[in-house]
């Protein structure tokens, strides 16, 4: 069993990241932007309060995330293994996880440059049915049809927080509430860093640590 958690700036690579290593290692990627995209859909205040956090690229109360990571951690398909991607944000996120009792193997906080941030999200797309992430502006990224997901051939779409006004409200907060954190799994010895390589040399770097081969 592997339970991984994925640390990184917005654009970084955490969703194509989850989606290698789950066909790789059988995990389930647990996306809390994609939990959260789920709630919208519902009516009620929550997902009013989601809306406007989300649009605004502000972080969402904790205790609303961890009710609603409690939820998804308690099926079934997460006993063999799992990628908390966007969770935790918050030491005390991080800190509220440890009291779930829930054992976590390996943080890989993967380390990108602002500006190389910034330069991908201009072109991120992704596909609204299985999740997959591609980019327009990244040449191992482009979808092989355009506009169209390699995996399921659904119309890939563009986020409406994906614009260099949320990204740069999303990194301060990343940089404020988020990069703490990197202490505190450094601390527990289960963060790896990865600094600024492509997708296929951090997925490389990733198995290393997995494959005991490095750490």
């Amino acid at each position: 069993m592997k339970n991984i958690i994925l640390i990184a700036p917005p654009a970084a690579g955490k969703g194509t990241q989850s989606n290698l290593l789950c066909e790789k290692y059988n995990l389930v990627h647990i996306s809390v932007g994609d939990l959260l995209r789920i709630e919208l859909q519902k009516d009620g205040e929550i997902s009013q309060y989601l809306k406007q956090q989300m649009e605004s690229g502000n972080l969402v109360k904790d205790e609303i995330i961890i009710e609603i990571i409690k939820n998804r951690l308690n099926n079934v398909d997460c006993k063999n293994g799992f990628i908390l991607d966007g969770f935790p944000r918050t030491i005390r996120q991080a800190e509220m996880l440890d009291k779930m009792n829930i054992i976590i193997n390996n943080v890989f906080y993967i380390n990108v440059d602002k500006e190389t941030a910034k330069n991908r999200i201009v072109g991120r797309i992704s596909c609204p049915k299985c999740g997959s992430v591609y980019n327009t502006e990244i040449e191992e990224s482009i979808p092989k049809v355009s506009n169209v997901c390699d995996r399921c051939g659904s119309l890939l779409q563009k986020r409406e927080d994906d614009n260099e006004l949320v990204f740069e409200n999303r990194y301060n907060t990343y940089v404020n509430e988020t990069q703490p954190i990197i202490d505190f799994y450094k601390n527990k010895n289960v963060l790896c860093e990865i600094k600024n390589l492509s997708k296929m040399e951090t997925f490389n770097e990733i198995q290393k640590v997995l494959n005991g081969d490095l750490w």
